[in-house]
């Protein structure tokens, strides 16, 4: 899993969530900040409304939770999510020693990222990515 570090500087460049079942996130509050939640049908459910994305908390699962705006969480991409963010900008990942790199090409120019774990490396690309889509 990236650092929240990581997906919070993804966030403030740009990266857009849209949850699906399986995303996991982390709420914004001083009380959960060492909590992980994940999207379940079963137990929290994206609801889309003209003024935004709630994520509602069913049943009982999460006693004092009954929702959650999605401005007040921070997603944390899975690592597939991220490689497949970055497409066909992509070009390889390897392990090399204590790191991951991963090789990718932006605006005509191979870069490398590496981080301590595949998806920091894959979210150090992506990051580059985002911020260079930005500038443009």
């Amino acid at each position: 899993m990236i650092s929240t570090r990581l997906a919070a500087r993804l966030r403030d460049a740009g990266l857009v969530w849209r949850p699906v079942d399986g995303d996991r996130f982390h709420i914004d509050a001083p009380e959960l900040d060492a909590d992980v939640f994940t999207v379940s049908t079963m137990t929290i459910e994206a609801h889309q409304f003209p003024t935004g994305t709630v994520l509602g908390f069913n049943g009982t699962t999460e006693w004092a939770l009954d929702s959650v705006r999605i401005e007040d969480t921070l997603w944390l991409p899975r690592e597939d999510q991220l490689r497949d963010l970055l497409g066909g900008t992509f070009r390889t990942l390897r392990h090399d020693g204590d790191a991951y790199v991963v090789h990718a090409e932006l605006l005509g120019e191979e870069r490398t990222f590496t981080g301590p774990e595949a998806a920091e490396a894959y979210g150090e690309a992506l990051l580059a990515l985002v911020t260079l889509s930005g500038d443009g």
